[in-house]
């Protein structure tokens, strides 16, 4: 017998940590630092909206509540994309 795939598999992502400078977020095994300097959408919101994350591509994260999207690319090299979230 066999099984045919059902669809694509997309990890899950986890926000593990918040301290004053930023959170902590973990998707496929490795840990991402987003600094609030870097991404001021986060600063005023609550920990709930923080921790309510989902993964809407593999390297798109996504918050509903606060209409925020980051890519994955951009917290592994943020040299490589010098603007910043305003």
């Amino acid at each position: 017998m066999t099984s045919s795939q059902l669809g694509v598999v997309t990890s899950a992502c986890e926000v593990t940590n918040i301290s004053r400078f930023g959170f902590w977020v973990v998707t496929d095994d490795r840990e991402y630092f987003v600094p609030f300097a870097d991404y001021p959408a986060f600063r005023n919101t609550t920990v709930a909206q923080i921790y309510a994350v989902e993964r809407i591509a593999p390297d798109q994260l996504h918050w509903p509540a606060l209409e925020v999207d980051i890519d994955l690319k951009a917290l592994e090299h943020p040299e490589a994309f010098p603007l910043v979230f305003r």
